[in-house]
């Protein structure tokens, strides 16, 4: 995610970042979830399949200090089993900024995820995804649900969870 979209999207999220547990699914270096540490997220789990990534997004959350309130799975963010033990049950941010190709390659798969993220989530999570022009965000979980905006190439979009289950 781009800087200047990162930023909108912290704009948009507001105060609903804070007492958060921030799950960044396609984590890079990290920039979103440790963001969300600044603005007062409690925790943060980073999914980064990548290992030579996984390593420098470790250095990030080193120098920064946070590494109590951080954890790292380094593999394929497709096989939930392998990290969703390390969310708490205090609502849920979810980063889903994956490469855009994986909205037309592994659509199915992606959908799966988001969806199954949302009805599992504690009350009052918040998922944002980032997609471009090859996702159409009326075939996402709760279409009608989403806060769409352009950032051009980027497209946002933004789920406030359900109040209770």
């Amino acid at each position: 995610m781009k800087d200047r979209v990162r930023e909108a999207v912290f704009n948009l999220l507001g105060d609903s970042v804070r007492g958060k547990h921030a799950v960044d699914l396609f984590a890079g270096t990290g920039a979103l979830a440790l963001e969300a540490l600044s603005r007062g997220a409690l925790r943060a789990t980073f999914i980064e399949q990548h290992y030579p990534t996984a390593e420098i997004l470790r250095r990030n959350i080193a120098a920064l200090g946070v590494e109590p309130l951080c954890d790292v799975i380094t593999g394929n963010v497709f096989r939930r089993a392998r990290w969703e033990h390390t969310l708490t049950a205090v609502p849920w941010l979810v980063f889903s900024s994956p490469p855009y190709a994986f909205y037309v390659e592994r659509l199915e798969e992606m959908l799966g995820l988001v969806g199954g993220l949302i009805q599992s989530a504690p009350p009052g999570s918040v998922f944002v995804v980032e997609a471009d022009r090859q996702l159409d965000f009326r075939v996402l979980p709760d279409s009608s649900q989403w806060d769409i905006r352009e950032y051009p190439p980027a497209i946002i979009g933004i789920h406030y969870g359900h109040p209770e289950h």
